[in-house]
């Protein structure tokens, strides 16, 4: 009896398919900062480890900080959310555009 090969078709169930994206709230950015600055060099390494930060994240958190930012800490990531009054206005100028040519038409057929 030989070790029989994992089938390509099938996908291991212990691999994720996507990893998830970390999102960080207002309050745990700042309870880390604080955390973070009051610890020697050996402890905020210990920190970053135990959390699974990056340096770079401390850093930019602490700028977004020190420039006013609670707003800059709390700012979502992305396109902002489309105003559904936006959409109504399109479909509202896209039917006028229509109807405009229809009765361009309906004037040429009277005429003639």
């Amino acid at each position: 009896m030989g070790a029989s090969k994992p089938d390509p078709q099938i996908p291991d169930p212990q691999v994720r398919e996507r990893a998830a994206v970390r999102r960080y709230t207002v309050a745990y950015k700042a309870r880390i900062l604080e955390e973070y600055d009051q610890l020697d060099k050996a402890g905020k390494g210990a920190l970053m480890r135990m959390e699974g930060l990056y340096s770079s994240l401390i850093s930019s958190w602490r700028t977004a900080r020190d420039h006013g930012a609670a707003e800059a800490l709390a700012r979502p990531v992305g396109r902002p959310k489309a105003d559904p009054r936006d959409k109504k206005i399109g479909e509202l100028e896209g039917e006028l555009e229509r109807l405009h040519a229809e009765l361009g038409k309906t004037r040429q057929v009277i005429e003639v």
